[in-house]
């Protein structure tokens, strides 16, 4: 009789600790960065982050830019509004409709001047030990505020990555685990 596989061995992750993800190549450290004033930088000093930003790319082999959309689109959202708005005859309402669709153009602006990026450093296990220390100063230094992604965060990483969900609240490390109570363990 064949074993199913677990969803962690489908995907090729053996572990997951607070900190990173273990795979059968290696451990993953997943990292945070945030631009420091990016709003109110002139183009020129957002060019010069930018450049900052390549040459620690460039000087680490290991490490890897991880490309995500965890941002709502609000593309239907304004296409209801707009729908409603022509539809509805009542002054009232079509004043609140105009309001709700002026909320959402500011909480979208708001979420398009908030970057953040996300890097993946891979340590092989060929490699030797990692200095995460070291790599965090240099994003330090460079003008950016750097956070290592440990715990729920790291699991709504994985979460945005692998399935595109960017709604839940809570992930637990167990799929299930909250439906598990003491009568039912093993």
């Amino acid at each position: 009789m064949s074993r199913k596989k677990s969803t962690r061995q489908l995907i090729g992750i053996d572990d997951i600790k607070n900190g990173s993800v273990v795979t059968a190549d290696g451990e993953l450290a997943f990292y945070f960065v945030h631009p420091s004033n990016l709003n109110v930088l002139p183009e020129q000093g957002v060019r010069a982050k930018v450049q900052v930003l390549l040459g620690v790319l460039k000087g680490m082999a290991e490490l890897e830019l991880l490309a995500l959309d965890s941002k709502e689109s609000f593309q239907d959202n304004r296409q209801f509004y707009r729908q409603r708005l022509e539809a509805e005859d009542m002054p009232a309402i079509r004043e609140l409709l105009v309001q709700d669709r002026q909320h959402l153009d500011s909480v979208q602006t708001t979420m398009a001047s908030s970057r953040e990026f996300c890097f993946v450093l891979r340590r092989r296990k060929t490699d030797g030990t990692m200095n995460y220390a070291s790599l965090e100063q240099q994003f330090r230094d460079c003008g950016f505020v750097v956070q290592r992604v440990e715990g729920q965060r790291l699991l709504e990483l994985l979460a945005i990555y692998f399935e595109q969900d960017a709604t839940h609240e809570v992930f637990s490390f167990v799929d299930g685990a909250q439906w598990l109570t003491a009568e039912t363990e093993v």
